[in-house]
């Protein structure tokens, strides 16, 4: 392999530029696109998911753009002890997606769980033989699953997942990956991958697509404590099915600081401008009129706004989500067909790829 061990991540600056073209395109050209993107199954969505990815998910879906959502559930396996509730949140997962919008009969969006893909996961086998040790172990967005773990002892599937995650977007041909920053460095390697793959094997007639990232616009909604991300794993998270209550004593609790005059300033005021900034995801106006509104009101008339924002904006949501809930057969059927719709496209890639390594009997 040449260019061993030099991944060129390129400047954010570029990878910018490169996602608006894309974005255009897409609005105009959607039969071109197939979509990759999906969630680990660790629990129930939050709102930090619904205004960072969800919506944006909806969107393309909405554009008539072929998605593919898989619930990455093997992934769970490389930092949690825990595996018994990964069934259910596999469903509860496909709740949401059904809930927040995705249109799984349209014929062009599929939901599926990546351990029931065999085909899928025999690509990670030539896969890892066009990637180092030292390319994993530099991969920085790997160093900070590591950290953030906090385990002492790392078992080889966490190394190993972005070589994992590759085989989830190439499998389909995927060609567009909705990322945010700190996920770039794995879209990169599915790139390598992709480049050297094709170098190696089928220099005439390439199999994969490089795919090309389509950069969040979101801004980073941070968690009820107003310093970190929004997590379940933090506890200061409001689950996107959440009562309207359970709702309103979360955000009791959230916290913000001991000026009265509330005003919009991330720097300053990280955990007040948050709740700020969730109210204009939900009303559709900016964070600095919302401010102006409330002004020497406090934390008390920021928090009682927030409620009733989210509790309006989560309404048919969770309606529809309470509805979903009275019929699993429905649910189960959705991710029987997107497993079978996902094996048969596995299927013909991973023929393919025997083709070209000369594996076919």
């Amino acid at each position: 392999m040449e260019n061993v061990d030099k991944i060129d991540y390129g400047t954010f600056e570029a990878t910018i530029r490169r996602s608006n073209q894309l974005e255009k395109d897409l609005i105009i050209n959607p039969g071109k696109y197939r979509v990759l993107t999906g969630d680990r199954p660790t629990g129930r969505l939050h709102i930090g998911h619904l205004f960072g990815s969800l919506q944006n998910r909806v969107r393309l879906h909405k554009l008539g753009v072929q998605t593919y959502l898989v619930i990455a559930d093997y992934q769970v396996l490389t930092d949690r002890d825990t595996f018994e509730s990964i069934s259910e949140n596999v469903r509860q997962l496909t709740l949401d997606y059904l809930a927040a919008g995705i249109d799984a009969n349209n014929g062009k969006t599929f939901i599926f769980p990546h351990s029931q893909i065999p085909e899928l996961n025999q690509l990670l086998l030539p896969f890892l033989t066009l990637v180092t040790n030292s390319e994993l172990d530099r991969n920085p967005t790997v160093k900070e699953e590591i950290l953030a773990s906090g385990k002492k002892n790392i078992n080889a599937g966490m190394y190993t997942y972005p070589v994992h995650q590759a085989a989830d977007i190439l499998f389909c041909k995927g060609n567009v990956v909705p990322v945010g920053k700190d996920q770039l460095p794995h879209l990169e390697l599915t790139r390598v991958i992709a480049r050297r793959f094709n170098e190696r094997f089928a220099a005439n007639r390439p199999v994969f697509p490089e795919p090309q990232p389509l950069l969040s616009t979101s801004p980073m909604i941070l968690g009820l404590d107003g310093s970190q991300k929004m997590s379940k794993s933090r506890n200061n998270a409001i689950m996107l099915s959440s009562t309207e209550d359970e709702t309103a004593r979360l955000i009791k609790k959230a916290k913000t600081d001991s000026e009265r005059l509330i005003t919009y300033d991330p720097d300053k005021r990280p955990e007040v401008s948050n709740l700020l900034l969730l109210i204009s995801l939900c009303t559709g106006r900016t964070p600095e009129e919302i401010a102006a509104e409330i002004g020497d009101g406090g934390a008390g008339q920021l928090k009682k706004m927030l409620t009733e924002s989210i509790n309006e904006y989560l309404r048919p949501f969770r309606t529809r989500r309470t509805e979903l809930e009275s019929n699993m057969d429905y649910v189960r059927q959705v991710l029987r067909n997107g497993v079978e719709s996902a094996r048969e496209v596995a299927t013909a890639t991973l023929d393919e790829v025997r083709e070209v390594m000369n594996m076919k009997i």
